[in-house]
């Protein structure tokens, strides 16, 4: 075999080579879906009132596939010591709300806020102080097996359990990236009373020139 033949053939098997990656990268890869670890998680009531407690997190989703992924279904299995409970019911978006049905992820991500709340038939649940593993799973379209999204390790102290049992209060858990922890604070929303409402729906009047009802 002449050097020419030798060098046309190292030229084919790179091209094949080439071709293969190729192929396997962009059709026969599994394809996966990828959660960046979440700046903020939230425990406590849905909505900032004494209801339901619920788990609030924002995290970009995103598809190692170039032709993207349909994510079905997303909820946490929340872990503390030898007791689990799972908040199934999944809500996603940041100024309007959707009931989690599908969602399509594309290689360039989909970075929203989710919450996730317990099911109807729960009839009680508490934050109590110790802890926790906050595991995100996802089932995807043609898939069997659910997938581990994240993990996330959180402590709730005893005033912080405490805490999240007042109306309209809950504990957020921001994400410290040298520490590479969580730092918890609690937050109470201040709800305006109908007193409060009437004295700022007034002064708008009043500023317009509308005379008061």
């Amino acid at each position: 075999m002449t050097s020419a033949e030798v060098a046309n053939l190292l030229i084919s098997l790179s091209a094949l080579a080439i071709a293969a990656t190729t192929m396997w990268l962009t059709v026969l890869r599994p394809s996966k879906v990828r959660m960046t670890p979440p700046k903020v998680i939230y425990f406590g009531p849905d909505g900032g009132t004494k209801g339901p407690q619920k788990i609030y997190l924002r995290a970009l989703l995103y598809s190692t596939a170039p032709s993207g992924i349909v994510i079905e279904h997303v909820w946490v299995k929340l872990r503390r010591g030898e007791s689990q409970q799972n908040f199934p019911i999944w809500v996603y978006g940041d100024e309007r709300l959707c009931r989690g049905s599908g969602l399509f992820v594309g290689p360039s991500g989909v970075a929203t806020a989710h919450h996730f709340l317990l099911p109807t038939d729960t009839a009680v649940f508490e934050f109590k102080p110790g802890r926790y593993s906050v595991e995100i799973h996802a089932t995807l379209t043609g898939k069997t097996n659910a997938q581990l999204l994240h993990t996330a390790e959180l402590v709730l102290s005893e005033a912080e359990a405490v805490a999240i049992k007042e109306p309209n209060t809950g504990v957020y858990f921001d994400w410290g990236p040298e520490a590479r922890a969580y730092r918890a604070h609690i937050e109470t929303k201040t709800i305006p009373t109908p007193n409060a409402l009437k004295a700022v729906f007034d002064s708008i009047l009043s500023d317009s020139g509308v005379p008061k009802p």
